[in-house]
């Protein structure tokens, strides 16, 4: 299995992510935001595809458009869904074991790792509010079928499947089989909460 590098990901497809990210998160046509950022249909489509090259101003007024700062759409702050299904995993044997590796994520922070069992509602399941930003949630289906992943970018999984998606936006579990047992980790970055304490010189 190829393992992810941490080297600089292309910048039009970072800014192709999320900007088409931004915009649906808030329910915008490719219309609607030509409309607010005063950019032609034919540009943004070409920015959402990661082949606009887009200038210092363009990334202003889409920034201005979708009410984020222009900094932030140069930066990797939810990364894109990624599936690895049962049939694709790759088990490496050593000498009294074997592992398959899942995914690997880069930095430092909160980590809480959790068994979800789930099972079938008669109801809608509601959404999970959005964490802090940079929060990614992974998760392995032991058994039975779950539905997870971001409102507008769900995916189906079955046993042995392994997902990983940002939890910094609405997102939500749903049980499609009987009951679901799965394994689930979630990383926050590491954000200072208080200022450093600082103790007065003696008199």
């Amino acid at each position: 299995m190829q393992i992810k590098s941490d080297g600089r990901a292309d910048e039009n497809e970072l800014v192709a992510r999320n900007v088409r990210r931004y915009r649906l998160e808030r329910a915008m046509s490719l219309g609607e935001l030509a409309r607010r950022s005063g950019l032609s249909k034919q540009t943004l489509s070409k920015i959402e595809q990661g082949v606009g090259n887009p200038t210092v101003e363009t990334l202003s007024q889409l920034g201005a458009a979708l009410d984020v700062t222009a900094r932030r759409l140069l930066t990797e702050w939810g990364t894109p869904v990624y599936v690895q299904r049962a049939a694709d995993g790759a088990w490496v044997d050593g000498s009294h074991w074997s592992e398959r590796m899942l995914d690997e994520t880069y930095g430092s922070g909160y980590v809480r790792t959790l068994i979800l069992r789930l099972e079938r509602a008669a109801g809608h399941s509601e959404a999970t509010k959005p964490h802090a930003p940079g929060t990614l949630h992974h998760i392995y289906v032991i058994t039975g079928k779950l539905r997870t992943g971001p409102l507008n970018d769900p995916v189906d999984l079955a046993a042995g499947d392994f997902v990983r998606f940002p939890g910094d936006v609405p997102h939500r579990h749903i049980c499609v089989s009987e009951r679901v047992v799965a394994h689930m980790v979630t990383t926050i970055p590491q954000v200072r909460q208080f200022g450093p304490t600082v103790t007065p010189a003696s008199a």
